[in-house]
């Protein structure tokens, strides 16, 4: 199953044949010049699905289907869907139907006596509201709907692009963090090597022994139980054994696909509290570093993993 990401878009046009328009019942008569009926989808990332249909009054009535179409095929994403219709004829203008120009001015005679100081319609916005009422066929439910699930499909075929290519990101910095992870590992027995015998040495000094001369066994002993508690406070082997673990896990995850974002993004929050314990027992520069370097590739996993539906 792919991985898909929430970013995407898609456009799909249908041309309306002139042929098929007709006169509606209430005189007004529809466009005769050839028409293009547009959809887009938008969508970006979200923490849940958010639907926004931008549609003209006149197909109002086909918003549920719409959005029980996007429901199923969408989980995660703020999505906004838009519909156009521009005329590709070369007709010019078209002359709105005397009934339509008597409705408009019915409508204006209605408003002003309300509120008197409302300024006239201007041709200009005659012809825009005539305009509207002559778009679009409110019988074009079917068609939208056709257009809408075409245009579904080139969105999740995106979508799917996109995620795989967070995919193969989000692999190269696993791979990278089990880099840094083997790094790590030899670090600590050696620091607690060192630290074990700059302890003796301390104390050799302190009692100051002569070269080759015996150290006494209580401040051997209390040596010993320094360098043991040394390498107790710097001992990493869970932090990166858990961060292996985390690894394996997003690994897993990126490989089955599917709905798989709110998961990752936890594993990721859980990936840079190890990074982070890890920096705060180093005791070596090469600790630290390797440390930084998690976080800030931690980091990169967390702003695409965002994107992730």
């Amino acid at each position: 199953m792919p991985v898909y990401s929430m970013t995407g878009y898609a456009s799909v046009q249908q041309s309306i044949d002139p042929a098929s328009a007709s006169s509606s019942g209430n005189g007004i008569q529809q466009a005769t010049d050839a028409e293009r009926l547009g959809l887009e989808i938008r969508s970006v990332n979200s923490r849940f699905l958010d639907l926004t249909l931008r549609l003209p009054d006149e197909l109002r009535s086909q918003e549920p289907a719409l959005r029980e179409l996007l429901s199923a095929g969408l989980k995660r994403g703020k999505v906004e869907l838009r519909i156009t219709l521009e005329k590709t004829g070369a007709k010019g203008i078209e002359a709105p139907t005397t009934h339509l120009l008597k409705q408009i001015h019915a409508l204006e005679t209605q408003v002003r006596s309300v509120l008197p100081n409302a300024r006239e319609l201007s041709v200009a916005d005659v012809m825009r509201l005539a305009g509207e009422q002559q778009r679009i066929d409110p019988e074009s439910g079917p068609l939208l709907l056709q257009l809408a699930r075409i245009a579904l499909e080139e969105l999740r075929t995106a979508r799917g692009q996109e995620g795989q290519r967070l995919t193969d990101m989000l692999l190269d910095r696993t791979h990278q963090l089990r880099q840094l992870s083997h790094q790590a590992q030899p670090l600590v027995p050696k620091l607690v090597a060192q630290q074990r015998q700059k302890f003796l040495d301390r104390w050799r000094e302190a009692m100051s022994l002569t070269e080759g001369s015996a150290l006494p066994e209580t401040a051997q002993d209390r040596a010993l139980s320094e360098a043991t508690a040394f390498a107790i406070r710097i001992d990493v082997a869970e932090e990166i054994s858990r961060l292996t673990s985390h690894l394996d896990e997003v690994e897993r995850l990126l490989h089955q696909g599917g709905e798989l974002g709110k998961r990752l993004d936890f594993l990721i929050q859980e990936m840079h509290r190890e990074a982070n314990t890890l920096g705060s027992k180093s005791a070596a520069l090469e600790l630290t570093r390797i440390s930084v370097d998690m976080k800030v590739l931690i980091e990169q996993m967390r702003e695409q993993v965002q994107n992730i539906e």
